[in-house]
Protein backbone atom coordinates (compact mmCIF):
# COMPACT_ATOMS: atom_id res chain seq x y z
CA UNK A 1 0.00 0.00 0.00
CA UNK A 2 1.58 3.39 -0.96
CA UNK A 3 1.95 6.13 1.85
CA UNK A 4 -0.68 8.86 1.49
CA UNK A 5 0.81 12.00 -0.25
CA UNK A 6 0.63 13.98 3.47
CA UNK A 7 2.53 10.88 4.80
CA UNK A 8 4.91 10.69 2.12
CA UNK A 9 5.82 14.54 2.05
CA UNK A 10 6.32 14.50 5.68
CA UNK A 11 8.86 11.68 5.95
CA UNK A 12 10.57 13.23 2.34
CA UNK A 13 11.05 16.71 4.93
CA UNK A 14 12.31 14.69 7.75
CA UNK A 15 14.70 13.19 5.78
CA UNK A 16 15.94 16.48 4.42
CA UNK A 17 16.13 17.77 7.96
CA UNK A 18 18.19 14.35 9.00
CA UNK A 19 20.16 14.86 6.29
CA UNK A 20 21.28 18.09 6.80
CA UNK A 21 22.11 17.44 10.06
CA UNK A 22 24.13 13.88 9.43
CA UNK A 23 26.67 16.10 7.52
CA UNK A 24 27.66 17.80 10.46
CA UNK A 25 29.96 14.83 11.75
CA UNK A 26 33.42 16.24 10.91
CA UNK A 27 34.94 18.67 13.30
CA UNK A 28 38.14 20.44 13.78
CA UNK A 29 40.51 19.59 16.42
CA UNK A 30 42.42 22.28 18.27
CA UNK A 31 44.72 20.23 18.68
CA UNK A 32 45.77 20.63 22.64
CA UNK A 33 43.94 17.56 24.40
CA UNK A 34 42.79 19.04 27.41
CA UNK A 35 40.66 22.00 25.47
CA UNK A 36 39.33 18.79 22.22
CA UNK A 37 38.42 16.32 25.26
CA UNK A 38 35.51 19.08 26.38
CA UNK A 39 34.13 18.95 22.88
CA UNK A 40 31.61 17.29 21.50
CA UNK A 41 33.61 14.62 19.12
CA UNK A 42 36.64 16.02 19.98
CA UNK A 43 37.03 19.24 18.60
CA UNK A 44 34.90 21.93 16.99
CA UNK A 45 32.15 21.07 14.78
CA UNK A 46 32.50 21.92 11.37
CA UNK A 47 29.58 22.96 10.11
CA UNK A 48 27.95 24.82 12.37
CA UNK A 49 28.26 28.83 13.96
CA UNK A 50 30.64 29.46 16.81
CA UNK A 51 30.57 32.28 18.97
CA UNK A 52 33.83 34.29 20.46
CA UNK A 53 34.56 37.78 22.36
CA UNK A 54 37.62 39.38 24.20
CA UNK A 55 37.03 38.81 28.25
CA UNK A 56 36.70 42.40 28.72
CA UNK A 57 35.61 45.63 26.67
CA UNK A 58 39.75 46.50 25.96
CA UNK A 59 41.14 46.49 22.82
CA UNK A 60 43.56 43.99 23.89
CA UNK A 61 41.10 41.55 24.69
CA UNK A 62 39.26 42.49 21.50
CA UNK A 63 42.51 41.30 19.37
CA UNK A 64 42.86 37.81 21.16
CA UNK A 65 39.19 37.02 20.41
CA UNK A 66 39.87 38.01 16.63
CA UNK A 67 43.48 36.77 17.18
CA UNK A 68 41.60 32.97 17.91
CA UNK A 69 39.07 33.50 15.36
CA UNK A 70 41.99 33.35 12.83
CA UNK A 71 44.07 30.88 14.15
CA UNK A 72 40.38 28.44 14.31
CA UNK A 73 40.04 30.07 10.35
CA UNK A 74 43.72 29.23 9.60
CA UNK A 75 43.24 25.46 10.26
CA UNK A 76 40.40 24.77 8.11
CA UNK A 77 40.62 23.87 4.07
CA UNK A 78 40.14 26.72 1.56
CA UNK A 79 39.44 30.38 1.12
CA UNK A 80 38.06 32.68 4.12
CA UNK A 81 35.75 35.61 4.17
CA UNK A 82 36.03 37.83 6.45
CA UNK A 83 32.77 40.56 7.10
CA UNK A 84 33.09 43.61 9.18
CA UNK A 85 31.77 47.29 9.22
CA UNK A 86 35.15 49.23 9.78
CA UNK A 87 38.71 47.93 7.68
CA UNK A 88 40.62 48.39 10.73
CA UNK A 89 42.19 44.91 11.32
CA UNK A 90 45.29 44.31 11.51
CA UNK A 91 46.60 41.89 8.52
CA UNK A 92 50.25 41.06 9.37
CA UNK A 93 48.60 39.94 12.68
CA UNK A 94 46.49 37.11 11.32
CA UNK A 95 49.16 35.99 9.66
CA UNK A 96 50.88 35.89 13.48
CA UNK A 97 48.15 33.84 14.14
CA UNK A 98 48.49 31.50 11.43
CA UNK A 99 46.22 32.87 8.40
CA UNK A 100 48.04 33.98 5.37
CA UNK A 101 46.86 36.66 3.68
CA UNK A 102 46.30 35.19 0.53
CA UNK A 103 43.63 33.08 1.29
CA UNK A 104 41.31 36.53 3.15
CA UNK A 105 38.48 37.87 1.28
CA UNK A 106 38.10 41.13 3.61
CA UNK A 107 34.70 42.62 3.28
CA UNK A 108 33.26 45.92 4.37
CA UNK A 109 29.57 45.82 4.72
CA UNK A 110 28.13 49.16 5.17
CA UNK A 111 26.34 48.05 8.85
CA UNK A 112 25.98 45.07 10.69
CA UNK A 113 23.00 43.84 9.25
CA UNK A 114 24.46 44.00 5.76
CA UNK A 115 27.58 41.64 7.92
CA UNK A 116 24.94 39.22 8.90
CA UNK A 117 24.00 39.30 5.14
CA UNK A 118 26.83 38.42 3.42
CA UNK A 119 28.29 36.15 6.59
CA UNK A 120 24.77 34.33 5.24
CA UNK A 121 25.78 34.32 1.60
CA UNK A 122 29.13 32.93 2.23
CA UNK A 123 28.21 30.13 4.47
CA UNK A 124 25.55 29.14 1.75
CA UNK A 125 28.01 29.18 -0.80
CA UNK A 126 29.82 25.88 0.25
CA UNK A 127 33.62 26.63 -1.26
CA UNK A 128 34.85 28.64 1.98
CA UNK A 129 36.85 27.56 4.47
CA UNK A 130 35.24 29.66 7.01
CA UNK A 131 32.73 32.43 7.38
CA UNK A 132 34.14 34.72 10.26
CA UNK A 133 31.97 38.27 10.71
CA UNK A 134 32.82 41.11 13.07
CA UNK A 135 28.94 41.89 14.64
CA UNK A 136 28.11 43.91 17.77
CA UNK A 137 24.73 42.06 18.02
CA UNK A 138 23.55 38.59 17.70
CA UNK A 139 19.98 37.69 17.94
CA UNK A 140 18.80 34.20 18.03
CA UNK A 141 16.66 35.21 14.68
CA UNK A 142 20.01 36.08 12.85
CA UNK A 143 22.22 32.90 15.00
CA UNK A 144 19.65 30.34 13.60
CA UNK A 145 20.11 31.19 9.95
CA UNK A 146 23.73 31.40 10.25
CA UNK A 147 23.77 27.95 11.74
CA UNK A 148 21.24 26.42 9.46
CA UNK A 149 23.63 28.14 6.47
CA UNK A 150 26.72 25.83 7.85
CA UNK A 151 24.94 23.01 8.51
CA UNK A 152 24.44 23.15 4.90
CA UNK A 153 27.91 23.43 3.69
CA UNK A 154 30.02 22.12 6.31
CA UNK A 155 31.69 25.86 6.57
CA UNK A 156 32.49 27.21 9.62
CA UNK A 157 30.81 30.31 10.84
CA UNK A 158 33.04 32.63 13.24
CA UNK A 159 30.80 35.52 15.43
CA UNK A 160 33.12 37.61 16.89
CA UNK A 161 31.39 39.69 19.21
CA UNK A 162 32.95 43.46 18.73
CA UNK A 163 31.74 46.23 20.69
CA UNK A 164 32.03 50.00 20.39
CA UNK A 165 30.24 51.03 23.43
CA UNK A 166 30.45 49.32 26.68
CA UNK A 167 26.67 48.98 26.77
CA UNK A 168 26.35 46.79 23.77
CA UNK A 169 28.57 43.99 25.33
CA UNK A 170 25.55 43.31 27.96
CA UNK A 171 24.07 41.42 24.35
CA UNK A 172 26.82 38.62 24.71
CA UNK A 173 24.87 36.94 28.10
CA UNK A 174 21.48 36.39 25.29
CA UNK A 175 20.94 32.78 24.16
CA UNK A 176 22.21 31.83 20.65
CA UNK A 177 21.92 28.70 18.05
CA UNK A 178 25.76 29.22 18.33
CA UNK A 179 27.49 25.62 18.75
CA UNK A 180 30.28 26.89 21.15
CA UNK A 181 30.17 30.30 22.62
CA UNK A 182 34.15 31.59 24.10
CA UNK A 183 36.04 34.38 25.75
CA UNK A 184 39.29 35.15 25.32
CA UNK A 185 40.94 37.22 27.40
CA UNK A 186 45.18 38.74 27.28
CA UNK A 187 47.63 37.42 29.92
CA UNK A 188 51.09 37.69 30.57
CA UNK A 189 53.64 36.67 27.89
CA UNK A 190 55.30 33.60 28.29
CA UNK A 191 58.35 34.51 30.40
CA UNK A 192 61.84 33.96 28.48
CA UNK A 193 65.94 34.20 29.75
CA UNK A 194 66.50 36.56 28.09
CA UNK A 195 64.81 40.49 27.60
CA UNK A 196 62.24 40.73 25.12
CA UNK A 197 58.94 39.49 24.67
CA UNK A 198 57.57 35.76 24.40
CA UNK A 199 54.97 33.75 22.91
CA UNK A 200 51.69 35.65 23.68
CA UNK A 201 49.50 33.96 26.38
CA UNK A 202 45.85 33.92 27.03
CA UNK A 203 42.92 32.89 29.32
CA UNK A 204 40.60 31.29 27.25
CA UNK A 205 36.61 30.30 28.43
CA UNK A 206 34.67 27.96 27.00
CA UNK A 207 31.27 29.43 27.95
CA UNK A 208 28.85 27.06 26.34
CA UNK A 209 29.00 23.78 24.30
CA UNK A 210 26.35 21.90 22.92
CA UNK A 211 26.20 19.01 24.44
CA UNK A 212 29.52 19.28 25.63
CA UNK A 213 31.37 20.99 29.09
CA UNK A 214 32.62 23.96 29.68
CA UNK A 215 36.05 24.83 30.90
CA UNK A 216 38.47 27.58 31.31
CA UNK A 217 41.67 27.16 29.72
CA UNK A 218 45.84 29.06 30.08
CA UNK A 219 46.96 28.73 26.32
CA UNK A 220 49.67 30.04 23.78
CA UNK A 221 48.51 32.37 21.79
CA UNK A 222 48.31 30.59 17.99
CA UNK A 223 51.58 30.06 16.02
CA UNK A 224 52.29 31.34 13.09
CA UNK A 225 52.83 28.14 11.16
CA UNK A 226 49.70 26.30 11.56
CA UNK A 227 47.29 28.48 13.64
CA UNK A 228 47.31 25.98 16.65
CA UNK A 229 47.50 26.55 20.58
CA UNK A 230 49.58 25.51 23.06
CA UNK A 231 49.15 24.30 26.90
CA UNK A 232 52.65 26.74 28.40
CA UNK A 233 55.44 24.07 29.47
CA UNK A 234 55.35 24.47 32.87
CA UNK A 235 51.71 23.82 32.85
CA UNK A 236 51.62 20.73 30.92
CA UNK A 237 52.34 18.12 33.69
CA UNK A 238 50.65 19.95 36.52
CA UNK A 239 47.88 17.96 37.70
CA UNK A 240 44.22 19.71 37.33
CA UNK A 241 43.01 21.72 40.17
CA UNK A 242 40.20 19.59 42.06
CA UNK A 243 38.11 22.78 42.32
CA UNK A 244 38.51 23.70 38.71
CA UNK A 245 36.17 25.77 37.20
CA UNK A 246 34.58 23.41 34.52
CA UNK A 247 30.76 23.49 34.34
CA UNK A 248 28.32 21.38 32.63
CA UNK A 249 27.43 23.61 29.85
CA UNK A 250 23.46 24.12 28.98
CA UNK A 251 22.02 21.83 25.60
Amino acid sequence: MRPQPAIAELRARIEKIEGQRRRVQSVLPFGVAEVDARLPGGGLALGALHEIAGGGNGVTDGAAAALFAAGIAARTRGRVLWCLTQADIFAPALDQAGLKPDRVYFLEARDQTGVLACMEEGLRHGGLGAVVGEVAHLSMKASRRLMLAAEGTGTVGIAVRRWRRQADSMDFGQPTAAATRWRVSALPSTPLPVPGVGRHRWLVELIRARAGESADFELEACNAQTGRLAIPAELADRPAPANDRRRRAAG
